[in-house]
């Protein structure tokens, strides 16, 4: 140990076939430090907070905790030793109230009288409200992580591990979770943090790791560096953000007018009244909390639902009850939010994803017969276009790291350049420069005359790259409202559903 480190990584080193995720990583941790941990999608960040976290086995270098050699064998055994970690998607159970969700993450429960009445005092002395007797399905993304954070912070560690911890929080659900870091670091509490939202890394953080291709190439301070000094770190060369120039709005093409959807499952909301309007080259933003409607819209407005009421219109005809490749053929494409089993098969190649959504708008098939050899140059040129960091399109797409897997998706649909592009949370968990890419081909995209609609948490995002904005709460949609000029305090309270929704909003 050097100095007074909570935690000591030296020459930490995890090779898979194929790849070398971590290459002699070495970096420490302070008592009450909010470290950052940045890289591009692949840089080996999920890898090494897996072995911080027991998860993973080093294949060689070691790490020291508190003085003593830190060598997890399970999360079990990092647990007892004070490191804990909350992921970026959450392992909830809905049907559970919230103090059972938090008994089943502990190894020994107290009483459920005891841990409620606990969970009732470490959420009040920490600012994060949660009642004990809700059920998980009844929480919005916060209230969830909430769940997470509190069931971390009874085991009283000393290290806290958190990835992408604001992609599903409003702008106010980040002030709260920032608070309560503070509050935690102020007491000691170490924190380990990983997020692609570089002016979180530079309001939060102490200092900085930044990995590219699994070694360190760098450590800051972050609120010494800008954001996009940042992302140069990070990419190792110039960072290009993106460019809106070059885009005319024409006449409207998508229309959708009353759609009303029952819930998709016990816990989900149903669509009420939904009804939006695009123009040719123009980039709708819908902002919502998670659970709120998302996955919905994007499943009736793709053909994959067939909602209970109302129109679909595509250059005037009413599309209401195609199926997705009818509306294909016609021109509209969506790529949804799971990426892993609802975009792409996990165990299929590149090439054979390519099959799931080209075969009507790009020629994958011959005389009634699959094309391989068209399907996997297609896969190329995806590759290529969207910088697919990957051996080739052979490999199957379980493989590739999320950011990649998302950029590949994106990909698929930009590049059989439909007239209306829907997308689901476009750059989750995607790197600063992969996500400038991935909106750049979409307002690529708008810039050739195709209507877009991004549904994201992203505020920033949406902000970026949408001509208007709308609001998601409780499965209704507010009216538009022109993103220039619109404060992220005024979209926040509209997230939240403090905007007066409408019931029919063109």
């Amino acid at each position: 140990m050097t100095g007074n480190m909570l935690l000591e990584i030296a020459g930490l080193t995890k090779a898979y076939p194929g790849v070398v995720a971590n290459d002699g990583v070495g970096f420490s941790v302070g008592p009450g430090e909010v470290h950052a941990l940045l890289g591009e999608n692949g840089a080996g960040k999920s890898t090494l907070v897996k072995m911080i976290y027991g998860l993973v086995k080093p294949d060689s270098g070691t790490m020291h905790l508190m003085g003593a050699p830190y060598t997890p064998a399970e999360p079990r055994a990092a647990r007892a030793s004070g490191v804990a970690m909350v992921f970026q998607h959450f392992s909830l159970f809905e049907a559970l109230n919230v103090a059972e969700n938090v008994a089943l993450g502990m190894e020994n429960p107290p009483p459920m009288g005891q841990l409620s009445a606990r969970i009732r005092e470490i959420s009040a002395a920490y600012g994060l409200p949660l009642d004990p007797a809700r059920l998980v399905g009844d929480l919005s993304a916060g209230e969830r992580q909430r769940v997470e954070i509190i069931r971390c912070l009874l085991q009283d560690p000393k290290l806290l591990i958190m990835d992408e911890p604001t992609s599903v929080l409003t702008p106010q659900e980040v002030d709260i979770l920032f608070n309560t870091l503070r509050k935690l670091s102020a007491e000691g509490t170490a924190i380990l943090y990983i997020s692609h939202k570089l002016e979180e890394i530079r309001s939060l953080c102490d200092r900085a790791t930044i990995l590219r291709g699994g070694k360190v190439v760098a450590t800051c301070t972050p609120r010494e560096k800008s954001a996009r000094e940042l992302a140069e770190l990070m990419v190792g060369g110039e960072f290009t953000a993106t460019d809106r120039a070059g885009r005319t709005l024409g006449h409207t093409i998508f229309e959708v007018k009353g759609l009303d959807l029952p819930p998709m499952s016990q816990f989900g909301p149903a669509l009420k009244q939904v009804s939006l309007q695009l123009r040719a080259g123009e980039v709708l933003g819908i902002g919502g909390v998670a659970g709120n409607g998302q996955e919905e819209l994007l499943a009736t407005l793709s053909g994959e639902r067939v909602s209970a009421s109302g129109t679909v219109l595509l250059h005037g005809q009413d599309i209401a009850t195609l199926g997705p490749n009818e509306r294909r053929r016609l021109g509209l494409q969506a790529a949804p939010e799971e990426r892993l089993g609802h975009a792409a098969v996990p165990d299929m190649s590149l090439t054979e994803n390519t099959l799931l959504t080209g075969t009507v708008r790009r020629p994958l098939t011959r005389k009634g017969f699959l094309d391989m050899k068209a399907a996997k140059l297609f896969a190329e040129e995806i590759i290529r276009v969207f910088d697919v960091r990957t051996p080739g399109p052979h490999v199957a797409a379980r493989a590739l790291s999320g950011g990649n897997l998302q950029k590949y998706v994106i990909g698929r649909e930009v590049l059989q350049y439909p007239e209306v592009l829907i997308v689901n949370q476009p750059t989750w968990g995607v790197d600063a420069a992969a996500a400038a890419a991935i909106r750049q081909a979409l307002l690529d995209l708008a810039g050739k005359g195709a209507a877009v609609i991004v549904i994201s948490q992203d505020l920033d995002e949406l902000m970026e790259i949408a001509d208007q904005f709308c609001a998601l709460n409780e499965g209704r949609l507010s009216a538009p409202r022109p993103t220039e000029g619109l404060s992220i305090d005024e979209i926040g309270l509209m997230l939240g559903g403090a905007h007066g929704m409408q019931e029919v909003a063109v």
